[in-house]
């Protein structure tokens, strides 16, 4: 089977992974891959569940290495299962029986007309005559065999061969078909067992019965003694099952594949299976027993592909035992092709069994699985996801590196001459560290720096225990002079914004953002508002799933007041930065309901302008960007620069992140500078 907990692989060995150490073949997967991998998606759609099911079905790839999505696996299983129905044919189960019957007649015909021959040159006319009449009836046996290979058997059971060798070679190719008949039976109850013993085959009928049993009182609600099954059975189940609906989900599937050879057999073929089983097995309590059980476990396990047939086309024939392992290697193509289809977390995906994949689709196929199936437990292990009531949700960790992938994406689109203008070079007393140190000088704030100032003392006494410190051996901190300034972040999340193609960059900006400031500038406020026909206020938490809103409607005004009402508990420096690719199309009436209108009503603008003097009066400053920028819009965006004296961006979403960045930090610059001039 190809779940890993009803299989221990060929050698009853359970699969476990572990981190590559350079031995093994393949690749190393980390955290920061996938990250990367599903950035853009994630950041796009707004959902860490989705962004992953879509990484499993497309695939990805890592350093070179390509991981296979469910897509190109499902095609590789439906290719290996056309590769071999255009290979075999199933008819030739019986071509192999016909032909060793043949064998059987033709040895028989031969000993009859050598004993003819003798009995025509016999001295002894009565006995000759006899013989010769004996010979006769013989020969008219064999030319009324009938045509189907059952009745054949049955005949030939009835008759009294001439030719030791060819009574011989009957009595092994019956105990031979028996075996494989029986072997049916018992590969639907046990795997890998070999030629079984009366005494095996009888615990093999109890096995069943009290298998039978258990089902019955399961389906009256009563107590079963699996336990006790197992302890008398288990030696029949090399795959240790644990539950009873384990052991009964591992035969349903086993019995399921013997079915589909029967559907895929013609109606012909079938009943000659069915005629043989009824000549040669005499043992009818297993076959009652055994159909009784699949009765039962069809109904337990409805799903399991009891109506499933294939359509051979080959020409290559099969024995019993070939078509038996072949009909089991499609059940597990099929049961696997089952799995993909249903996964939607890499979670399911554990319960492959990586050997058996690997022998039915090869390497690398089989890496991808485990590739995949490792995803969910790598973000985990790296803080960047955590399991709530089945659903994965990004951790602050996540929310953190997403931003610090958005701000190194955007940094390395800026151009060299740029690059000079993020650097804040500024030392003296303050509270934000600039990470280097200098001499103690007295005034100086008493930031000690651990690490150097004992190195300088070891240099200065060349080693030695007790390290003695003096005044002239002490390295403090740098920091930068302490300039505070508040920032809210106001996001277009109207329905435009995809559909031109603006929301991803602007998606990337906000959080490259609060990457900058949460890294670089910590005392900073941060506030973000996402607006469409109406506003909300965003927690930075929320960023990632963010996602646009699927109506109409672009409401500055309402983004202005509740960027206001932020910017009023916080101090310092205050500015807004509104990104949009839209004009003001809705407002919010008294009654609190938002109006939209397109083109702009006249009181829509005339609110929201409103809006923008209100923050002028309480000196925010609003910097604009604007995406797609129409003759309307650049309007009115002059407008707020005129009436609020912010600064107006142009931008498309390729550049969109240079603008920004690079004016949020020459802003941040400048108040560092002012401060100092001051």
């Amino acid at each position: 089977m190809v779940l890993r907990r009803r299989r221990r692989g060929r050698g009853g060995r359970r699969v476990a992974y572990s981190r590559w150490d350079g031995t093994q073949q393949g690749f190393d997967l980390s955290a920061d891959d996938l990250m990367a991998e599903m950035g853009d998606d994630l950041l796009y759609h707004g959902d860490l569940n989705a962004a992953l099911r879509r990484m499993m079905q497309s695939g990805f790839d890592v350093d070179g290495e390509r991981v296979q999505g469910i897509r190109e696996l499902l095609e590789r299983l439906k290719q290996q299962r056309q590769e071999q129905l255009d290979q075999y044919d199933l008819g030739g189960v019986y071509d192999d029986i016909a032909k060793e019957l043949r064998e059987v007649v033709d040895t028989e015909r031969q000993s009859v007309d050598s004993l003819s021959e003798q009995a025509q040159a016999d001295a002894d006319a009565r006995r000759s005559e006899i013989t010769q009449q004996s010979m006769q009836e013989r020969q008219f046996h064999l030319d009324m065999l009938p045509p189907d290979l059952a009745g054949q058997v049955k005949s030939l059971q009835e008759y009294d061969f001439t030719s030791a060798e060819a009574q011989e070679r009957f009595d092994e190719l019956v105990e031979k078909l028996r075996e494989q008949l029986m072997q049916q039976y018992v590969d639907q109850m046990t795997e890998g067992m070999g030629s079984m013993s009366p005494e095996d085959m009888g615990r093999i009928k109890d096995m069943m019965a009290e298998l039978n049993q258990m089902l019955e009182q399961r389906e009256r609600g009563e107590e079963v003694d699996f336990e006790g099954f197992m302890d008398r059975y288990g030696d029949f189940f090399p795959e240790n099952p644990q539950t009873l609906d384990e052991l009964l989900e591992v035969m349903a599937q086993r019995m399921a594949a013997m079915q589909a050879m029967l559907n895929s057999m013609t109606p012909e073929q079938r009943a000659q299976l069915q005629q043989l089983s009824d000549q040669l097995l005499e043992d009818m309590d297993l076959r009652w027993q055994a159909d009784q059980l699949a009765k039962n476990l069809q109904q337990a396990f409805p799903d399991a592909g009891w109506q499933q047939s294939y359509d051979f086309g080959g020409t290559d024939p099969l024995d019993f035992s070939q078509a038996s392992a072949l009909f089991d290697q499609l059940g597990d193509l099929d049961q696997l092709e089952n799995l993909l289809r249903g996964t939607t977390n890499p979670g399911a995906l554990a319960e492959v069994d990586i050997d058996r994949a690997r022998e039915l689709l090869g390497d690398d196929a089989a890496q991808s699985l485990e590739k995949m199936a490792e995803m969910a437990k790598l973000l985990e292990e790296a803080g960047l996801i955590e399991n709530k009531e089945g659903r994965y949700e990004l951790t602050p960790r996540a929310i953190r590196r997403i931003g610090q992938q958005a701000l190194a994406d955007l940094f390395r689109k800026l151009s060299h001459d740029r690059m000079g203008r993020h650097e804040l070079s500024t030392s003296g007393a303050g509270h934000e560290r600039e990470y280097s140190t200098k001499p103690y000088e007295f005034g100086d704030p008493f930031n000690l720096h651990i690490e150097r100032t004992v190195r300088n003392a070891i240099r200065r006494t060349g080693g030695g225990t007790p390290v003695s410190l003096t005044p002239d051996d002490f390295e403090v901190e740098r920091t930068e002079s302490l300039v505070r300034a508040s920032t809210v972040l106001m996001l277009d999340l109207s329905l435009s914004m995809p559909m031109r193609e603006n929301f991803l960059p602007a998606k990337k900006v906000a959080m490259a953002l609060h990457a900058l400031m949460s890294s670089q500038y910590p005392r900073d406020f941060l506030g973000i508002v996402g607006f469409s026909e109406v506003a909300r206020k965003l927690r930075p938490e929320q960023l990632p799933e963010v996602s646009w809103d699927f109506v109409y409607g672009t409401n500055m005004q309402h983004g202005f007041l509740l960027a206001r009402e932020m910017l009023a508990r916080q101090s310092g420096t205050k500015q807004i930065i509104m990104i949009t690719d839209g004009e003001p199309t809705a407002h919010i009436t008294p009654s609190g309901q938002p109006f939209f209108s397109y083109p702009p009503a006249r009181e829509t603008v005339d609110l929201t302008l409103a809006q923008v003097a209100a923050c002028t009066r309480e000196r925010i400053r609003i910097n604009t960007f604007m995406l797609d920028a129409t003759p309307h819009l650049t309007s009115f965006i002059e407008k707020i620069t005129q009436l609020n004296g912010g600064r107006a961006f142009f931008t498309t979403p390729e550049n969109l992140g240079d603008y920004v960045l690079v004016d949020f930090v020459e802003h941040r610059r400048q108040l560092v500078n002012g401060r100092r001039s001051a």
